[in-house]
């Protein structure tokens, strides 16, 4: 009995995987396969050369885009580095005026500083009386005095104006001479004429009045 029992169970395993192996080796919906009715991932020769003319034309693509890139690219960074090059010499130019001008605000600073300091001395000097109007005349705002002599009432030189002081609405307001000792002193349009026909100005200040002048110190 036990063969025919053997035989009976051998029967009914080979009965079981004969029921179960299709289940295992069949297809997806959609999915390839082989001869066998097995499924497959390969590509068939069809698909292998569009895959491989997409990749062509992918490559060539590529290609072209390539070269105009880099010319993008360059024509971008001349055009940065020139925007640069503008941008510091605008930069420099400006750092260049706003020195001049504080060099300006430095200059004026220190005449009012100066004036204001001894403002009430001055008006004790002695001034002189200004001899014929006809010829010597208030200096005005577009008179250019840099280099002119400067003499006294009585004639003789005294210096040589070396700058000019404004005030806010453009007037001359003094002289800074450089004496003819090498000091330099600030004297107000106040106390100076000028004589346009001989260039020349003059100063109804003393002498050593001047002096006295150039050796204040802010």
């Amino acid at each position: 009995m036990r063969v025919p029992i053997l035989a009976a169970a051998s029967g009914l395993a080979f009965s079981s995987f004969l029921i179960v192996s299709p289940v295992f080796g069949q297809a997806r919906p959609g999915e390839r396969v082989d001869a066998n009715g097995m499924p497959t991932t390969h590509s068939t020769p069809e698909e292998q050369a569009q895959t491989a003319e997409i990749n062509k034309q992918a490559a060539a693509e590529a290609a072209a885009v390539d070269p105009q890139t880099n010319a993008n690219d360059a024509n971008y960074q001349a055009q940065k580095q020139q925007y640069q090059q503008q941008q510091q010499q605008y930069q420099n130019q400006l750092e260049n005026n706003q020195a001049q001008q504080q060099q300006y605000r430095d200059r004026t600073a220190a005449y009012e500083g100066l004036r204001a300091r001894y403002a009430a001395e001055r008006a004790a000097y002695r001034r002189g009386v200004w001899p014929d109007r006809e010829r010597w005349v208030i200096v005005e705002r577009g008179d250019n005095l840099i280099g002119e002599r400067v003499q006294l009432l009585s004639g003789s030189r005294v210096g040589t104006v070396i700058d000019t002081a404004h005030a806010p609405d453009g007037d001359i307001s003094a002289f800074l001479v450089r004496l003819d000792s090498d000091k330099v002193v600030w004297i107000d349009t106040a106390d100076i004429r000028y004589n346009r026909s001989d260039g020349v100005l003059m100063t109804n200040l003393e002498a050593a009045d001047l002096r006295h002048m150039a050796d204040e110190r802010l």
